[in-house]
């Protein structure tokens, strides 16, 4: 089934976009339980895209309590082979003000709670992850958003943290000293698990606030995170039109591939009941 061959998460407002026009909303199951809500089917100039708010509308998960595996497993279900992230991020950086957009290439991972692999319970695997976010989707988003006019920053590092508190001052000092660029609660596991499902994952940061580090602004609350978000929202839907106009389907990346090689469980020892879990999701090796 292909509902849709890209896939959008952030915030529910994020598809109403001028000229879009929503085909179906669906509510999902998956092996890893419920989705964080109904996905929705969009067509925007002819362009179809699978949007699933990852908080659930009205955002009513927290980070940590955000099902990963079970929004991954539905837009892969669902027929996705590409996502484009959308995610509300702390500066760490002086030259990384608010409202700026960021696209990181790297992710340190900060999590300590949260279910981070399909793979287990039987099946062992281990996916590559030195290059957590597809480099052919940056190459096409970063002329994109460079051809709009807006200041964006490239080759950053993301701390991904647990939350759901803001850091401590302390913290905040740790991560610059390690030369990160951005920090957010919610890249990790999904990047993860989007890698182990061979989709193609990509996250367009925008900035909202200088975390609690900087000595001269204030340190971070909700509001200035919600408004700072709200002001760069039109932003936000102008990418995802032109972003969806420019993905072709053509997945020269390695991602496409990424378990491969990556199962190490014989097959005879393999449990069965994981393996029909698996399927739902990578029938080409279960």
């Amino acid at each position: 089934m292909q509902k849709a061959r890209v896939g959008v998460i952030g915030g529910s407002a994020l598809y109403e976009i001028n000229g879009a026009r929503v085909i179906e909303e669906i509510q999902m199951d998956t092996p890893w339980g419920k989705p964080s809500d109904s996905i929705s089917i969009v067509d925007i100039d002819g362009h179809r895209a699978a949007f699933l708010p990852r908080h659930g509308r009205g955002h009513v998960y927290l980070p940590h309590e955000v099902n990963y595996r079970a929004n991954i497993a539905a837009l892969k279900m669902l027929g996705v082979e590409e996502i484009i992230a959308f995610s509300a991020v702390g500066s760490l950086k002086e030259e990384i003000p608010p409202r700026d957009f960021v696209i990181p290439r790297q992710v340190i991972d900060r999590t300590r709670s949260r279910q981070s692999s399909f793979f287990g319970s039987g099946v062992a695997a281990h996916v590559g992850f030195a290059d957590p976010f597809c480099l052919r989707l940056h190459d096409i988003i970063i002329p994109i958003i460079g051809e709009t006019g807006l200041k964006y920053h490239t080759g950053e590092t993301l701390i991904c943290m647990e939350g759901p508190a803001f850091s401590t001052r302390a913290e905040s000092f740790l991560y610059r000293s390690w030369g990160a660029g951005i920090i957010n609660m919610s890249t990790l596991p999904e990047a993860k698990l989007a890698r182990e499902a061979e989709m193609c994952y990509a996250v367009i940061c925008m900035s909202t606030d200088y975390d609690c580090w900087h000595e001269e602004e204030e340190d971070v609350t909700i509001d200035m995170v919600i408004n700072n978000l709200n002001a760069n929202a039109d932003n936000a839907k102008k990418l995802i039109k032109k972003i969806l106009i420019s993905l072709d389907g053509d997945r020269s990346c390695p991602c496409a591939e990424a378990v491969k090689y990556a199962v190490i469980t014989a097959p005879e020892k393999r449990d069965r009941t994981q393996c029909d879990k698996l399927r739902t999701i990578l029938p080409q090796y279960f």
